[in-house]
């Protein structure tokens, strides 16, 4: 990766290298965050996270990769991907959704204590760009690529990566795809075999997520935020636990009672702000703030900006986006 040492570069950090070979690792998004920060400030690019789409294939992501391997099309495959995603990352949700101007992969990555860099979602977004021409046998070409960060001082890298219009500054990352490429047949296709990819990896998301605390509690916060904001002591009696036991089990795993229950109406308040029919007074209380002016700064402080202008943002995702009037590279305002 631009010349840098990995097997050096995770040791100063305190990371084991070698966890990158067990399926079952799982490294925090903070020490993710530090990983990227490291590396750019040693290879001085910016850029350095789309050097990711080089090295990657199906295999990169075990089970998850060869069942969207065997799918009939990339559409199909992307979805099995999104089903699949938390045997791949538990620190960011990846969506897949048809909009009039094409099909959408829409990637968002959630820091622990800091703020995620944008290489770990540029990173990413090659990937998933690179998958696609591994498995079609081209160069696929995005009808757009949407990113967060700001225009960079170097915009080759990125023309390089993706061979298609940017925009920088977006409201979100994500790469907006044809219907044709999507749709059209993978020459890597077996039916019989991702049926099979889908039971191995069916089983071991199942495994995986109900062997953690994490997973466990989620579901016992998830069950109780309507009747109000769950105490730690709850959800440990809940899951037939000590306080002690509970707070040292969710902190092996990367995380604690606060930092999984922000989470958890984190990721609740993006589902219900998707729901139109839902008011945010209803969304406050579903997520058991007593208070709405406690859902609106917490909020705010998890995306930048109010419920009602993330609501406005997720219906503007679908109208159409007219390429004749848009430059390669675009600022805008998020």
């Amino acid at each position: 990766m631009d010349g840098l040492d990995c097997r050096i570069l995770f040791k100063q950090l305190g990371l084991d290298y070698g966890a990158l070979e067990d399926p079952d690792a799982r490294f925090t998004q903070d020490s993710m965050t530090r990983l990227w920060q490291r590396a750019v400030e040693l290879s001085g690019n910016p850029a350095i996270g789309l050097n990711m789409g080089k090295v990657v294939r199906p295999a990169s992501f075990h089970v998850a990769g060869y069942a969207l391997m065997s799918s009939r099309t990339l559409a199909e495959g992307f979805q099995r991907l999104v089903r699949y995603q938390r045997i791949i990352a538990e620190s960011a949700d990846l969506s897949f959704r048809l909009l009039p101007e094409g099909y959408a992969l829409i990637l968002t990555v959630h820091g622990d204590h800091l703020s995620p860099t944008r290489q770990s979602a540029e990173a990413s977004l090659a990937c998933a760009l690179a998958l696609c021409s591994w498995l079609t046998g081209r160069t696929l070409q995005p009808r757009q690529v949407l990113l967060q960060g700001e225009p960079p001082v170097d915009v080759q890298p990125y023309k390089a990566m993706f061979h298609a219009p940017l925009v920088f500054a977006a409201p979100f990352d994500a790469l907006i795809f044809e219907r044709v490429d999507m749709e059209a047949p993978l020459p890597t296709a077996n039916e019989a075999m991702a049926l099979l990819h889908d039971r191995f990896a069916g089983e071991y998301l199942a495994r995986f997520s109900e062997s953690r605390v994490t997973h466990k509690a989620r579901q016992v916060l998830c069950r109780l935020l309507p009747q109000g904001e769950p105490k730690r002591e709850v959800v440990a009696q809940t899951l037939h636990l000590s306080q002690r036991t509970l707070q040292r089990r969710l902190q092996e795993e990367g995380t604690s009672f606060q930092a999984l229950l922000d989470d958890t109406r984190r990721e609740l308040s993006e589902q219900y702000l998707a729901q139109p029919g839902m008011t945010l007074l209803e969304i406050a209380y579903l997520l058991g703030f007593a208070d709405p002016s406690n859902f609106f700064r917490a909020f705010r402080r998890w995306f930048d900006v109010t419920p009602g202008e993330y609501r406005a943002r997720l219906l503007a995702v679908s109208a159409p986006i007219n390429d004749a009037r848009m430059p390669e590279c675009t600022a805008r305002t998020p």
